[in-house]
């Protein structure tokens, strides 16, 4: 395990960048997380950010990053705003030597992404914040799996079904109300929300590559995929499939997870309550359901894990470089979807 030197301030002092909806979830993670304080919120939208800093009690705002870190003795910064800002502003944290957690996607392009992790170089620690791969189920999974309680992982399937782009009587789809930008995106659900899955999937199984990818849209306002089935092959002839929809009648608005790996001792299933291992040794573990879709516990991981490296120089588990891969596994979809999907 790598290690880089350690941050001693007591308690760690954090600059949020964001006041959008996903701020929400970030900021939470950081009120329940000990050792570090948010000290201040910059966001153009000033209305915005005095709402959040208000709701969190930060005792500073300001209108944009450059301004808060000149002003401010930041330790850190945790980005969570849209991704088309990202490169910018984590090469200015960079440049003021403040270590950086930047929300997923890390940039719209692979190669936006390599140009941005050779400038920023080592001069500063630089996590991603995936936290699917965070949700307590997947993390049991990853330990059992690990501990060779399946055995040879030989084949996985990864199903997401959501209903929320369906419109329903008319109304606009669900997620169309809470992220109005979604219905303009070309590249949809595997930039959006299947690269969470295809992150996990690596967690569990390790290094993947992906074979094919079948896009479609079934909900014609929208401009990019709401649907895919992507095939992947890893180590040891492992074989994967990863399918999901966001238009799918009947289910709920938020994600709706259904995960089996067959190995050679024993086939590991997730169903959305429960984690079980079917075969030589069975085992099962409820999970407590999670009615909002929220997922809080995977945001506040995250944030632990970014702290925890801060503090003991550990690798982050989503790293820049760890992310980067995810990040290739994503754009390989859409080059292998080309040929079928405008």
């Amino acid at each position: 395990m790598t290690t880089s030197p350690r941050l001693h301030s007591r308690p760690l002092r954090i600059g949020f960048v964001g006041a959008g909806m996903i701020s929400l979830y970030h900021l939470r993670a950081w009120a329940e997380v000990a050792d570090a304080n948010v000290v201040a919120i910059c966001d153009p939208d000033e209305k915005a950010a005095r709402a959040r800093s208000a709701e969190f009690k930060i005792p500073k705002t300001y209108p944009d990053l450059e301004t808060m870190l000149a002003h401010e003795q930041i330790d850190a910064v945790d980005i969570a705003t849209p991704v088309g800002t990202h490169a910018g502003l984590v090469r200015s944290a960079a440049d003021f030597g403040v270590h950086v957690m930047c929300q997923k996607p890390l940039t719209p392009t692979v190669a936006g992404a390599e140009a941005l992790i050779e400038y920023v170089g080592e001069r500063v620690r630089f996590m991603v914040h995936e936290n699917y791969r965070f949700r307590p189920h997947y993390s049991v999974a990853r330990k059992w799996i690990a501990d060779g309680r399946i055995g040879r992982p030989l084949q996985a399937r990864l199903v997401m079904r959501c209903s929320g782009m369906c419109a329903v009587g008319g109304t606009k789809p669900w997620l169309i109300v809470r992220q109005p930008y979604l219905a303009e995106m070309p590249r949809l659900l595997v930039f959006e929300t299947l690269i969470h899955h295809l992150d996990t999937l690596r967690s569990l199984l390790g290094e993947l590559k992906v074979e094919n990818c079948l896009l479609s849209r079934n909900n014609s306002d929208l401009a990019g995929e709401d649907t895919a089935v992507v095939t992947l092959r890893g180590e040891d002839e492992l074989v994967a499939v990863l399918d999901g929809t966001f238009s799918a009648p009947g289910y709920s608005s938020n994600l709706s997870d259904r995960l089996e790996i067959v190995g050679d001792k024993a086939t590991l299933i997730y169903d959305g309550e429960r984690l079980a291992l079917v075969g030589a040794e069975g085992e099962g573990l409820r999970f407590p359901s999670d009615p909002n879709g929220e997922g809080q516990e995977c945001f506040t991981a995250s944030v632990g894990d970014f702290v925890t490296g801060l503090r003991t120089g550990t690798s982050f588990a989503t790293d820049r470089l760890d992310n980067l891969k995810t990040l290739r596994l994503m754009e390989s979809c859409y080059d292998l979807a080309r040929r079928t999907f405008q």
